[in-house]
């Protein structure tokens, strides 16, 4: 057998390291080169003849087509060994899926005109969006052309480095250097030299020094000056605008070929002739959300003006006075509604001025065309809203004149109806388009002139998003939902939220003669009180769709999962119903299909499905099938034990569990006796384990009583006859007759006797002798039922002939101890006869209960049927990673926190049974002591495995992923397996088998309990014997390299290396550990002039030469990272991925080796058409595993789990807007890898780089899908610090997302239905959160107004509406977002659906008692906070949550500074708010009037102040508290310093906090302004309430109340100013100041007191009043602090009023602070 381990290699020491093929050496013994279809592409690249050799580098005989491009376009030589390896692989695979034998030798065309077709589509259609023909010339029938544009093309990508990020960037590369090479193919002569022409770059690393390098460094210089992202994005290019500069048709006059670096495009900052932003300039606002989502917005704004109109009436019901033709007030109610066409209008007008407002500059530079268009549409929609408006005038004009509806008035309607008809012509067109989407496709996708111009009016001309329509099938079914989600929006809208407000709205309006209690600046005006009383509906009615979504996507989700048959097998007693027909389930999906020769499409999918039913409701008895067919079975057995192993060696089940749920060998033909007792037997068979349970014990217990006797003793001989008779009886049916069936009892307990005896690890043969003798008596004497005689015995042959001595006394041979098969089928028996539950609670341990029922469950799903691993699709897996945790440290192990607690203890008792069973597998592997798991190094190493495969670590999603190689290997032995291989396989593993769970047990087995002894055999044979890949014949090995690569990105390994750090010694070992593990880095080096180089560097580890060699070198243009880095860290090990797929999985997440057998399954679905298109990427279900860990980690996993499953299963169907939402999605690797790569890395805007590949799948055509028959783990944030910095992440970047070119692509380009589930979906989930915070504000601020204006007690007095239906319905759907149901519904259902009703509801209760609702509301504002602050500010910044266990509190000072400013502050302001409405609004009089409209809000508060608290570990502990509050105190006064920490420093941590005033816009400066103008309103309302005011409403008392404040500055400020300038040498004037300060302010309020109506109640009052005054000037001030810093005086006060609210540290950090930054300090 020859391995990859074990292969030679020619000149191991001194040769040519490769990555899995040695091309190099086609003669080598590798077993990937025994394959004829390797061997004929490595023979199709050596055809080189005829090819005019290089003039630039020496050519040798054994050079490529590779190496001829290399050499003649300047490639590094490890480019081309990359990329050759890459195409040899790439033609090789696509071979081998060849149905047809014809071409093994050599190299079908076909295969590489196909790979040439693909890899070059995009090229293709860039050069027919700009007008120009293709550079690519392929003669007819000519592989060799094929071969070199495509080698081309992987040799471009490949050194690109950063510009792979650009697509149509490297299309105009390719397309000049392709048209060279076709001059070159062709012989032309170079004009000017009158020599063979040749590239216009060329010479050794030309391309990356004259190509690359320059483009590189204008992305660099762009993205300096950016200033670490924080410049506002129109004032630099990003990755996009610089492709999107390949967009114009111009392009090629601009740039040429080759590029000339003096050309206006390579300009760089600070030249203010360069080229700015191409294609969308990203302007920070919350208008984006209208402007990317117009129609949207004007359909709800329009239905909410005509539901008015309509409800001011008071009809009954809406269409009452719509459709009524009689009555005036019907036909005005009908004419008013007209005026929506002047809304729309109006809107249209606002869409057109956002355009020019953010996109007019990059007009003028893009073509004058586009801002010709812009000012046009702008006009038009003027001239329209103008148009509407003057011909509304009209008919009311009219209509006065004549004084009743007349026909000249219906003659003005009927023109106003024309104008809208005209109007609404765009609308018209768009929906006939729809309803026939592949018109729209194919107008949107050719190239014509025509066409452009006659969509020029409506949209930009832009090379993606154009036919991205779905079929009409889908049309239907989104369309259906939408209208159907609509319609029960709309009708509650307008039942429930706007007619109820109407009754309310005109009591109030006609409402006068009120009374403020304030200085009222309009008059005795009421429309305020009406804009209070709409506000919050307003704000609700918009964005209550989102609710609507919920419901209703959870109820499709939960009708697609039916269909789709998930939950069917929800546990182990589920299982058993179903275990008949799992063999024939497994081996129908897991096994490849029978290939039928010249068999049609439709029979064989005719066929699938009858056997899918057959399997799935047992119309044919398919266990029978599976036993006459020994093959399937023996198959069967070896995937289910190689599982169950796995298990095992995972320890989540026991040894027992896996005696019980292995499969046992075929060792002893056990078969069902045929013809038994009919009655017996039907009874016996109505359980199937009941029934293999009989069969099994009954021929175990034969072959092993014989085995224990000598061969051709008397003894032998009785019991062969013994068991004769038996089979006889059963034969002729007359068992039940023959024997006592209530005999049978005893003959079990005789039978565990003698197996006990057996098991002991001490025989004693006497005792077995005796055991054997007592046996033999009661099945005799007592089992027969007719009693014979001891002549008659002797005559049968069932008793000694001869007794010269005891039966069985020298009979009794038992086998040696290392026979280690006998005595596992002995265990085995014993287990059987002992087990006294019913199989359902094994295995005990929960997650190899879901594991195994999951996997059964998915094979009675729709799969795909599997193809030979040969002819699988080969795929890759990449996993980025920086620097976390890869193996745990001894010392973080035992590491304990203030209360003790270590990570290990931690983990022993949340995962107990698994710690148990870890130990029994080190007892079996020959630990005697626990203590060996502390002291000896490899005990310890399996200790540090043991806790890392229970976190986020990279050696966990190491091990996960290479579960890949080890099923494919499984597989690829089992699809080649003939039956003498399997039978003998089974055999060999049965008798090695029993290593894996030891050979002896301790006395008390009988019992079932006890522990196992040291095992004979060594602990790596232990291991090592635990899998199938001992029955491999070698080339299993060969064919899995090609099939399956694994990329880990380690970005710093090389530093580390460099500094010996622990992480590098790990990962090496895991390279040591898993041979098809690769790892990409980027490798830093410093050249001879002092600069530095970068390198993409590939490593992995020989086994041959044990140590890491390194196999290829790519230098890079620069430094990696210009972006995001993760992206980026992804995109530079790309080029070493393999295959037609690459899985992108994250390093937190894990894989189960049950699940990667479905994996060739998976890839099927790529040649699958779902709608109109194949699918680009294919989503996979994932299962949360940390949800165990802690409360907080349960409610993040039943919110992910419900995303994943329900929310994305909706998504791709029936809603076809699925995107990537990160790992671990499978993308189509070579579509991909020539549209921009897996993820977009621009600074800030592509912070959530994941989500951007599934935008650019979807705008260039692609398809997105999502499979549930295959998952993989994923690990989440488990503590609440952790779980709000990955939401603040998220929330962050969708603020980002929402300012993209993408999503407004994407809001204008999909279809209306597609559009709202895109909206909803994504930015717009986080929208409508912060809409809903919105409306707590909206409502808390109103009735504040209300109650301190007086408004709310005169209302209620002269009206009869105080209990509002609208106001009700607002307040409920507002505190169900709040308390997070609408999370919850999905989560319910999707329970419901693979759990179980009860399951489900029973886990929501128990959630809800560990305040799920109170995380679910504070996460909320976590998510508002971020997102606002995003959009507004901008500040988005990738946040590093740890993924470490949460087992410490967290101090409140941390707490503190992570939620001050989300969640404190905000939660403080609504508490103030309500509690001075208690005080003087009118509901408060009556208590539960109270309560009901403000508990909502009451609840929220709570919950943003106490959360911290309540999922802190020990965060109610009062001592703690107290050591908390001392440590906040301490962290607040400290005076600071250079290079002081946000974590010492409150100073340090407040300017980092707000610094993103500093780098705000204009439109955020002023828009923040306004905000804070809301605390001034406070001071306002309330100085009027004092006593000392004695119920004056003049303005004075407002004014007078600022004095007061100036007063108490100029206090303060005397006070500072004598206390630093005599406090130390003048002690007494200092303290004089001070009493005469406190002197007079006591004076003044003895006057107050003697000679006006002042309290001292007053004195509270007011500072309820003045202090959120002086938090809104703080809030201004740091607006203006850039303006303001100029100006000492100014800042001086700005200083003082901080003070106020915030202690004197503020003030010493501060003269730190302007040390540091250089300003003088006063000296005194």
């Amino acid at each position: 057998m020859t391995t990859p381990r074990a292969t030679q290699r020619r000149a191991a020491a001194g040769g040519e390291p490769y990555n899995i093929l040695p091309i190099h050496d086609l003669l080598a013994d590798h077993p990937s080169l025994r394959f004829p279809e390797v061997r004929a592409a490595a023979a199709a690249l050596r055809a080189v003849g005829g090819l005019r050799p290089p003039p630039f580098a020496q050519w040798r005989a054994d050079h490529d087509i590779m190496d001829w491009l290399g050499a003649f376009f300047g490639f590094q030589r490890d480019n081309v060994r990359n990329q050759r390896e890459h195409l040899v692989l790439l033609l090789a695979n696509a071979q081998m899926r060849l149905s047809s034998a014809d071409f093994s030798d050599t190299l079908d065309p076909r295969i590489a005109h196909q790979i040439r077709k693909k890899l070059l589509r995009n090229y293709t259609s860039w050069c027919g969006f700009l007008g120009r023909r293709p550079n690519v010339h392929v003669p007819d029938g000519d592989p060799r052309a094929d071969l070199l544009f495509t080698g081309l093309h992987l040799l471009v990508w490949g050194e690109a480095a950063n510009l792979r990020f650009m697509p149509e960037c490297l299309c105009y590369i390719y397309h000049h250097m392709a048209l060279e090479l076709h001059r070159i193919l062709e012989g032309y002569t170079d004009v000017a030299t009158g020599r063979p022409a040749n590239p216009a770059v060329h010479g050794e690393n030309a391309f990356l020094t004259r190509v690359v390098t320059p483009i590189y460094n204008v992305i660099r210089a762009e993205v300096q000056s950016s200033r670490g992202g924080t410049a506002p994005h129109a004032a630099w290019r990003n990755y996009d605008d610089i492709n999107e500069y390949f967009w114009r048709r111009d392009v090629f006059d601009r740039l040429g070929w080759p590029m000339e670096q003096s050309r206006q495009f390579f300009r760089t900052p600070p030249d203010r002739s360069r080229v700015r932003k191409t294609g969308f300039v990203e302007v920070r606002s919350f208008w984006n959300i209208y402007r990317s989502f117009d129609r949207l917005w004007v359909m709800l704004v329009l239905y909410l003006q005509a539901a008015a109109i309509v409800a001011w009436e008071g009809a009954t019901w809406p269409w009452d006075d719509l459709l009524s033709s009689r009555g005036s007030k019907s036909k005005d109610t009908q004419v008013r509604v007209l005026t929506i066409f002047i809304t729309w209008a109006a809107l249209r007008f606002l869409q057109s001025l956002l355009d020019i407002g953010t996109q007019f500059r990059r007009a003028f530079r893009d073509g004058r065309m586009l801002a010709v268009r812009m000012v046009l549409k702008a006009i038009a929609a003027a001239a329209w809203v103008l148009a509407f408006s003057v011909l509304y005038k009209g008919i009311w004009d009219q209509r006065r004149s004549n004084g009743q509806w007349s026909s000249a008035v219906n003659s003005r309607i009927m023109r106003f109806l024309y104008a809208a008809a005209l109007f609404v012509i765009p609308e018209v067109l768009a929906l006939v388009l729809f309803i026939v989407p592949w018109v729209r496709n194919a107008l949107e996708k050719t190239n014509w002139r025509v066409c452009y111009a006659l969509t020029w009016w409506f949209h930009s001309r832009s090379f993606v998003g154009r036919g991205l329509r779905e079929g009409t099938i889908d049309n239907v079914k989104y369309s259906i939902f939408w209208v159907l989600l609509l319609a029960v929006k709309f009708a509650f809208s307008y039942f429930l939220q706007i007619r109820p407000l109407v009754k309310p709205t005109k009591e109030i309006y006609k409402l006068s003669g009120i009374q403020y209690t304030w200085h009222e600046f309009f008059g005795q005006s009421n429309r305020f009180a009406v804009f209070v009383l709409w506000l919050p509906v307003v704000l609700i009615y918009l964005m209550d769709i989102q609710i609507w979504y919920a419901i209703f996507s959870s109820l499709t989700g939960a009708f697609v999962g039916l269909f789709a048959h998930l939950g069917e097998i929800r546990d182990m007693k589920q299982l058993r119903l179903r275990f008949q027909f799992f063999a024939s389930a497994m081996s129908f999906n897991i096994m490849p299909e029978e290939q039928q020769v010249n068999e049609s499409f439709l029979p064989s999918r005719l066929r699938n499905f009858w056997q899918r039913l057959q399997l799935r409701y047992g119309f044919s008895r398919s266990f029978r099938k599976i036993e006459s067919n020994q093959v399937e079975a023996r198959r069967f057995a070896l995937v289910w034990n190689e599982i169950i192993s796995k298990f095992r060696e995972e320890d989540i089940v026991s040894d027992r569990e896996v005696e019980l749920l292995e499969l046992p060998p075929e060792l002893w033909n056990a078969k069902e006796v045929k013809g038994s007792d009919r009655r017996l037997w039907r009874k016996i068979c109505k359980n199937d384990y009941r029934r293999c349970a009989v069969i099994e014990v009954y021929d175990s217990a034969k072959h092993l009583l014989l085995e224990i006797l000598k061969e051709g003793t008397e003894e032998h001989g009785i019991v062969t006859q013994l068991f004769n008779d038996f089979d006889g009886s059963m034969q002729m049916e007359k068992f039940t007759v023959e024997y006592k069936m209530t005999e049978l009892h005893s003959v079990h307990t005789r039978l565990v006797a003698l197996l006990s005896l057996l098991l002991k690890p001490t025989k004693d043969v006497t005792k077995i002798v005796n055991a054997l003798q007592t046996l033999y008596d009661v099945v005799i004497r007592d089992f027969q039922a007719e009693k014979r005689s001891m002549e008659q015995l002797r005559n049968e042959g069932l008793a000694q002939s001869r007794p010269t001595s005891l039966l069985f006394v020298d009979a009794v041979v038992l086998p040696g101890e290392d026979n280690t098969t006998f005595y596992k089928q002995v265990r085995r028996m014993h287990t059987i006869l002992t087990s006294r539950d019913s199989m359902i609670n094994v295995p005990k341990n929960l997650e190899a209960r879901r594991r195994i029922a999951f996997f059964s469950n998915s094979l009675f799903m729709n799969i795909p049927r599997a193809t030979q691993v040969e002819k699988m699709m080969a795929f890759s897996v990449l996993t980025p990673y920086y620097n976390e945790e890869v193996l745990y440290s001894k010392d973080q192990l035992y590491k304990e926190n203030e209360d003790g607690i270590s990570i290990l203890y931690y983990l022993q008792k949340i995962y107990p049974d698994e710690w148990e069973y870890f130990l029994e597998r080190m007892k079996r592997e020959g630990m005697s002591d626990i203590k060996e798991l502390y002291i000896e190094k490899e005990r310890l190493r399996d200790l540090r495995h043991w806790v890392s495969y229970r976190g986020q670590t990279l050696s966990r999603t190491v091990r996960g992923m290479m579960y890949y190689y080890e099923a494919l290997k499984m597989l690829t032995f089992l699809d080649s397996a003939s039956e003498h291989d399997l039978k003998t396989g089974s055999r060999e593993l049965a008798t090695m088998g029993s290593s894996r769970i030891g050979s002896l047990r301790h006395d008390g087995v009988a019992g079932g309990s006890g522990y196992y002894s040291r095992a004979s055999s060594s602990r790596a044979l232990s291991r090592a014997s635990s899998s199938v890949s001992s029955l491999f014949k070698g080339s299993e090995y060969g064919t899995v390299l090609m099939k399956y690569t694994y990329v880990v990105a380690c970005q710093i390994y090389g530093q580390q290396k460099a500094k010996n750090e622990p992480i590098a010694f790990e990962i090496l070992e895991l390279m040591k550990k898993y041979e098809a593990l690769r790892v990409a880095y980027v490798d830093e080096r410093q050249n001879n002039g002092g600069e530095t180089e970068y390198f993409s560097v590939l490593v992995k580890y020989d086994q041959q030469l044990q140590r890491e060699v390194e196999i290829y070198r790519v230098k890079l243009p620069g430094e990696l990272k210009l972006g995001e880095g993760k992206p980026e860290n992804q995109n530079h090990a790309l080029i070493f991925t393999r295959g037609d797929a690459v899985q992108t999985i994250d390093m937190n997440q894990d894989n189960y080796f049950e699940e990667a057998l479905k994996m060739r399954n998976l890839l099927e679905e790529f040649n699958r058409h779902y709608g109109i298109r194949k699918p680009k990427i294919l989503g996979v279900r994932e299962h949360v595993f940390t949800g165990s860990v802690s409360s907080l980690a349960w409610f993040m996993s039943a919110q992910e789990t419900s995303f994943v499953t329900l929310g994305q299963r909706v998504l791709a169907d029936p809603l076809k807007v699925r995107m990537h939402y990160g790992h671990p999605d499978v993308f189509d690797r070579l579509w991909f890898l020539g549209r921009g790569g897996i993820s977009k890395a621009s600074k800030v805007i592509n912070i959530s780089e994941d989500i951007f590949a599934g935008f650019n799948c979807t705008l260039r055509g692609g398809n997105v899908t999502h499979h549930e028959y295959i998952q993989v783990g994923k690990g989440r944030d488990v503590g609440l610090n952790q779980v709000s910095l990955f939401e603040a992440k998220v929330a962050s970047g969708n603020g980002e997302q929402t300012l993209s070119r993408d999503v407004y692509r994407l809001g204008h380009r999909l279809d209306f239905f597609r559009m709202l589930s895109f909206f909803y979906t994504t930015v717009g989930f986080y929208f409508n959160t912060m809409m809903v915070v919105l409306t707590v504000y909206a409502f808390v601020w109103g009735h504040f107004y209300l109650a301190l204006s007086g408004l709310e007690d005169y209302i209620s007095k002269n009206t009869s509406s105080t209990n509002n239906a609208a106001l009700g319905a607002v307040l409920n759907q507002q505190f169900v977002i709040q308390l997070g149901l609408f999370t919850a519904l999905p989560m319910i259902i999707e329970n419901s659906l693979e759990h179980g009703f009860l399951t489900a509801v029973w886990d929501f209760m128990k959630m809800q008692l560990q305040f799920a609702s109170v995380f679910y509301t504070f996460s909320m504002g976590t998510k508002t906070h971020h997102y606002g602050r995003t959009l507004l500010h901008g500040g988005a910044k990738y946040r590093a949550t740890g993924r470490g266990f949460v087992v410490e509190h967290k101090k409140f000072a941390e707490n503190y500074r992570l939620y001050a400013r989300s969640h404190f502050i905000k939660a403080i302001e609504l508490g103030v708010i309500l509690t001075v409405y208690a005080s003087y609004g009118s509901a408060s009089g009556n208590t539960l009037v109270y309560i009901l409209l403000t508990l909502s809000s009451w609840f929220l508060v709570a919950s943003w102040i106490l959360a911290p608290f309540i999922f802190n570990p020990s965060g109610l502990d009062w001592l703690k508290n107290f050591n908390d509050f001392e440590d906040f105190l301490n962290w607040i006064w400290f005076h600071g310093g250079i290079s002081v920490k946000i974590e010492q420093s409150w100073e340090k941590w407040w300017e980092d906090e707000t610094d993103h005033l500093r780098t705000t816009g204009l439109w955020g400066s002023i828009l923040e302004i306004i905000l804070d103008l809301r605390f001034f309103f406070f001071q306002y309302a309330i100085v009027y309430r004092l006593h000392i005011a004695g119920q004056s409403r003049s303005i004075l008392v407002y004014l007078l109340s600022w004095a007061c404040i100036l007063l108490a500055f100029v206090a303060l400020v005397t006070v500072a100013y004598f206390r630093d300038r005599y406090s130390a040498k003048k002690h007494i004037r200092y303290r004089l100041v001070q009493a005469i300060i406190v002197g007079g302010t006591v004076a003044a309020i003895v006057v107050l007191l003697e000679f006006t109506k002042f309290q001292f109640v007053d004195t509270f009052t007011s500072l309820l009043a003045f202090l959120p005054t002086g938090w809104g000037i703080i809030s201004i001030a740091l607006v203006f602090k850039p303006y303001l810093r100029k100006s000492e005086m100014v800042w001086k006060t700005v200083e003082m009023q901080t003070r106020i609210l915030f202690n004197e540290a503020f003030s010493r950090g501060l003269h730190i602070s302007q040390i540091i930054t250089g300003k003088k300090a006063h000296a005194f």
